[in-house]
């Protein structure tokens, strides 16, 4: 799955392509499943290339899972056949070259493991950022997502407080994650104080929330927003450089294995609807993950 010109999703088309293989240090997998990012429709539609240029046409999709059938020179401690999950490029395929991947959980079907790199380390990497400690509380605007899922349960094991904004339908998802719920919308911001005091937030859905996320915390620097590009002119930092995605997938399996995180998948896509995941994971109120199944 590719894009020739930058575009709405209609731009996207599944062509047979020369097949990737792996170079020192790399591994392919025969993927069976690669998770839809907010990232891969921001890249279709021309967005965020300061930080992720392109190079037209460009394969769309980072995150995948399946099964390991070509190693790299130099790759130890994997083999053909084993079952691994992790981060790459031009996923959305039937073959994808991983630069970062780990052994997937047994607990994870390949629809599962596919929706963990990205949101996992981009939770790992705020959580880091915002500056948050054990018996602080931590306010998430756009809590029900995939990030959101993985910052409310690992902020959990932690022991940080975790207050999480979402539309009326996630309330009870969020409580099942261990979050204090509440909805956004009108008085939104006095719920919230009612709730307790706030000690930093983040901002996951780039809904226009920063002045009242700087409001809550009294201190811009309490704040991260990963989806609002105007967050700096609030002095808000925009986090969008991504850290060690091997430390983070090793984490994820810590935390999966101890039963501490799970993100479900809220909807599996044939490979050949991926314009249709695109638009709906655009159009928000995701409760966990979208996936693609190859």
């Amino acid at each position: 799955m590719s894009f020739a010109e930058f575009g709405g999703p209609d731009v996207l088309r599944l062509e047979d392509a020369e097949e990737p293989h792996a170079d020192p240090g790399r591994i392919r997998i025969t993927v069976r499943a690669a998770g839809v990012n907010p990232v891969d429709w921001r890249l279709r539609e021309g967005q965020v290339l300061g930080a992720h240029p392109v190079e037209l046409p460009f394969g769309v999709g980072q995150d995948a899972a399946g099964v390991v059938d070509e190693v790299g020179e130099g790759v130890t401690g994997v083999e053909v056949g084993d079952r691994v999950f992790g981060e790459g490029a031009s996923t959305y395929a039937e073959f994808a070259v991983l630069w970062a991947w780990a052994r997937m959980p047994d607990e994870l079907t390949f629809e599962e493991a596919a929706g963990y790199p990205s949101v996992v380390e981009t939770a790992l990497r705020v959580i880091r950022e915002v500056g948050v400690e054990p018996g602080q509380t931590l306010l998430v605007s756009g809590a029900s997502g995939g990030v959101g899922s993985a910052v409310l349960q690992i902020a959990r094991d932690r022991g940080i407080t975790v207050i999480g904004t979402a539309g009326a339908a996630n309330q009870e998802y969020l409580r099942g994650l261990g979050a204090v719920a509440t909805t956004y919308g009108d008085g939104w911001v006095e719920r919230v104080r009612r709730l307790g005091r706030i000690d930093a937030a983040l901002d996951l859905a780039g809904s226009g929330v920063i002045p009242q996320l700087v409001e809550l915390t009294g201190d811009p620097g309490k704040v991260v927003s990963i989806a609002d590009l105007g967050a700096p002119e609030f002095g808000v930092r925009f986090s969008g450089v991504a850290g060690s995605m091997p430390d983070a997938l090793a984490e994820a399996v810590r935390l999966i294995s101890r039963g501490k995180l799970h993100i479900p998948v809220e909807k599996a896509y044939p490979l050949a609807d991926a314009a249709a995941a695109h638009i709906d994971s655009r159009a928000g109120h995701t409760r966990g993950r979208r996936v693609l199944i190859v």
